[in-house]
């Protein structure tokens, strides 16, 4: 293990992470809100610490191997997680502890969007734009991770999604080098969020919160500078664009290249993935609908289509915006929803959960293995599109089904441990695990009043939800410490 290669590469994220720092102390100077010094003392001590840490070792280069990719892909989430909480401790208001501090910054950076605040809209502008940022960054290495970097260590959704995928994936691979395709997923990104906040902004919202939401709409975050979530401007026009902007963010990034490249839309239906992610939120969209205009919650049909449309496609994509209390819809809608959140969006998008592809993919070989129970000695393909998908793929889906069950037992068990009732710890696990948000139960509106113990083992749940379990669990395995 080339430790001393993984500190140097650590001490230059923490230094250009300071960066980072500048524009919230920017935003207190422009607003005059007095928030500004957390944010320069946060940068200096960043610069102070990546220094500190890269100057010993700057001439210590070695190649880098496997193992010290998954190593630096932990530690890259875990300490800029915990970098980032610094200006949260520092300032003076919000008044947060370390646990409420470091759950916060995570929550942005993993963009889970649990939040542990109240009174957002009250809160110093710098603050309400650092957690945004935090978000937007977040969300940006999200996809760098998944399609860079993530099949390069040979784990997560894009690996066997490009390997195994016909179509605009697998025949428009991006870039060979991963500068290039990192740069080219910068680009489809900030031109996302450009698009976004104009459409916000010509919808209505003033530039601050245009720019802040289409941070966390892109990112598919959920943070609002509102308590209220997008509920507060009380829009249709600006929920359809936000629904359709976390729709886009929730699809394949290298679709999108694959779609710009080759400048037809048809390009997306010929992506099996896109086509079931697609007939998932049309499903939710409708089973929402019918159920809120059973139940007569709204008054009229055109409000009850906005909140279904709304709340359907921001909790199934892991956004977790809302435009009401989904909590109080009748008890069938929140656990369905929060049971959408398992699934996600597609590999190499921002969202959370499990991924389409990966669910696809479970019920290919649940169908498989029910047509072996009728014929044993029939031979049957698991195919995407056209092509078959080798079993080492569906054995290794399989493995991560079980992870994530797994994963998932012990931190709900964890968190009823800490006092947490079952309701608050299964839909709380789900909600960090997911990188969803919202919770019901005491996590219903914010995470603020739970045990600080609890706010450490979800700030876990987070970070092997967002590294897509095997990532972190690896590390937990004796024989990677092995030489």
């Amino acid at each position: 293990m080339q430790y001393r290669s993984i500190i140097r590469i650590l001490g230059m994220l923490i230094a250009i992470f300071s960066i980072t720092m500048v524009p919230p102390a920017m935003v207190a100077f422009w607003y005059k809100d007095g928030a500004g010094l957390p944010f320069i003392l946060s940068f200096l001590m960043c610069v102070a610490i990546g220094f500190i840490t890269w100057y010993p070792n700057r001439k210590y280069r070695r190649e880098l191997k496997v193992r010290d990719g998954f190593l630096i892909v932990v530690l890259f989430w875990i300490v800029l997680g915990a970098v980032g909480g610094i200006p949260l401790v520092l300032a003076e208001y919000p008044n947060l502890n370390l646990a409420s501090a470091m759950f916060e910054a995570f929550s942005g950076l993993t963009t889970t969007g649990a939040t542990v605040l109240t009174g957002i809209e009250l809160l110093p502008k710098a603050i309400l734009y650092y957690r945004q940022q935090l978000q937007w960054l977040g969300g940006m290495g999200i996809i760098v991770l998944a399609v860079a970097i993530l099949p390069l260590l040979g784990v997560g959704g894009m690996q066997l999604f490009r390997a195994e995928t016909p179509g605009p994936v697998k025949d428009n691979k991006m870039t060979p080098r991963i500068a290039d395709t990192a740069k080219h997923l910068w680009y489809i990104y900030l031109a996302l969020t450009i698009t976004c906040a104009l459409a916000f902004y010509l919808a209505g919202m003033s530039a601050f919160d245009a720019i802040c939401h289409a941070f966390s709409t892109v990112a598919i975050g959920g943070f609002s500078t509102y308590d209220a979530s997008m509920g507060h401007f009380n829009s249709p026009l600006i929920n359809l664009i936000c629904v359709f902007f976390l729709f886009i963010s929730a699809v394949n990034f290298t679709l999108h290249f694959a779609v710009v490249r080759g400048k037809n839309l048809r390009t997306y239906f010929g992506d099996p993935e896109f086509n079931t992610f697609l007939g998932i939120q049309v499903a939710l969209i409708l089973i929402c609908f019918l159920v809120l205009l059973h139940t007569s919650v709204y008054p009229d049909q055109l409000t009850a289509l906005n909140h279904a449309v709304f709340q359907a496609v921001s909790i199934s994509t892991t956004a977790g915006f809302a435009t009401d209390s989904f909590s109080a819809w009748p008890l069938f809608l929140p656990i369905l929803l929060i049971f959408s959140s398992f699934i996600g969006g597609c590999a190499g998008s921002t969202g959370g959960g499990m991924k389409v592809v990966r669910v696809l993919l479970l019920f290919k070989q649940g169908a498989r293995e029910l047509n072996r129970l009728v014929h044993p000695r029939a031979v049957y393909a698991i195919k995407l599109g056209r092509r078959a998908v080798e079993d080492r793929i569906v054995q290794a889906v399989w493995g991560f089904f079980a992870a994530y069950a797994l994963v998932f037992v012990v931190i709900m068990l964890a968190l009823i441990f800490t006092g947490l009732d079952n309701i608050t710890a299964f839909s709380a696990t789900a909600a960090c695990l997911n990188n969803l948000g919202p919770g019901l139960g005491e996590v219903a509106a914010h995470f603020g009043n739970i045990p600080d113990a609890s706010k450490w083992i979800l700030i876990v749940a987070m970070v092997f939800g967002r590294l897509e379990i095997f990532t972190l669990l690896v590390l937990f395995t004796p024989a990677f410490w092995k030489d």
